[in-house]
C-alpha cells in the first residue's frame, strides 16, 4: 500500500462546516486536496458542499453519490458529524438517546460503508478516519448516550479496518478531549469547567480545533497504521481521579 498524497486528492469531510471538521477542511485544502462537505449547514470553504443528514440513509447514499459524480471517488474521508447533549440515565428519554445515537453512531456508519464502496468501485486505495472521543473512554456522568456512541465508534473502526484492510482502505478513528469548538461552548454555563479542564490536562489548556485537525490529517497519511484511535487531548486522560500528588495536597 502507498501513502497517501492528498495533493490532487479528493476529500469528503462530514460534519465539515463548523468546528474540527471545518478545520480539517481548510487542512486538506491546504495540502491541495479538493474537499466535498456533507453537512446539513452550508460550508463556504468546501470545493463542494452538499447538504445532507449523516443519519438518514438515502441522503447518505444521494451525497456521496453526488460528491463521486462531481469531484470523483474519494480517495480519503473525515467522519466527523456529530451531536452532544447531557442529561442523567435517570431523566434520560428514549428520543434523546435516539437522536444522539442517529448522528454518532448510525450516520458514522452510513457514511463509512458509502465512502468505502465508492473507493472499493473505483479500484483505489483510501483511507478514512472517524471522529471518536475521549468520553468513549472514560466514564463521564450525564452523557452516557454521547459516550456510548463514542465507544462504538472506536470499534466500528476497528472492525472496519480489519474488513477494508485487504482492500487497500486503511481506517482509523480520533479521539479528542475537551476543544474550543462550538459544541464545546455549551459548557461554559458551568462555572469554572473550562478552568477545571486546562488544569488537568498535561499541556495546560484546552486544545483547538486546527490541533485536532492537524492530527486527523497525520492519521490520513500514516501508512502503516490502521484499526487505531489516537488520543488527541493535550493529555487530559493522563490524569488519574486518584492521582497520589493531588491527594496528597488535600491532606
Amino acid at each position: 500500500m502507498t501513502a497517501v498524497d492528498l495533493e490532487g486528492a479528493v476529500a469528503l469531510v462530514t460534519g465539515g462546516a463548523s468546528g474540527i471538521g471545518a478545520a480539517t477542511v481548510d487542512l486538506l485544502r491546504e495540502a491541495g486536496a479538493r474537499v466535498a462537505v456533507i453537512d446539513l449547514e452550508p460550508s463556504g470553504k468546501a470545493d463542494l458542499s452538499v447538504r445532507g443528514d449523516v443519519g438518514d440513509e438515502g441522503a447518505v447514499v444521494a451525497a456521496v453519490a453526488e460528491v463521486v459524480g462531481v469531484l470523483g471517488p474519494p480517495t480519503v474521508a473525515v467522519l466527523a458529524a456529530g451531536v452532544a447533549g447531557m442529561s442523567p440515565i435517570l431523566r434520560m428519554s428514549a428520543d434523546e438517546w435516539d437522536r444522539v445515537h442517529r448522528v454518532n453512531l448510525r450516520g458514522v456508519f452510513l457514511t463509512l460503508r458509502e465512502t468505502a464502496r465508492a473507493m472499493v468501485d473505483a479500484g483505489q486505495p483510501g483511507a478514512i478516519v472517524a471522529t471518536g472521543s475521549i468520553s468513549g473512554i472514560v466514564s463521564d456522568r450525564a452523557i452516557v448516550h454521547y459516550a456510548a456512541t463514542k465507544a462504538a465508534v472506536h470499534q466500528l473502526v476497528r472492525v472496519a479496518a480489519a474488513e477494508l484492510g485487504p482492500r487497500g482502505i486503511r481506517v482509523n478513528a480520533i479521539a479528542p478531549g475537551c476543544t474550543d469548538t462550538p459544541m464545546f461552548a455549551a459548557v461554559d454555563r458551568l462555572p469554572g469547567f473550562r478552568e477545571a479542564v486546562s488544569s488537568r490536562a498535561a499541556l495546560g489548556r484546552v486544545g483547538t480545533a486546527r490541533e485536532v485537525g492537524e492530527a486527523i490529517v497525520a492519521l490520513l497519511r500514516l501508512d502503516w497504521v490502521t484499526g487505531q484511535v489516537l488520543v488527541a487531548d493535550g493529555g487530559l486522560t493522563l490524569r488519574s481521579p486518584l492521582d497520589p500528588v493531588e491527594l496528597a495536597g488535600r491532606g
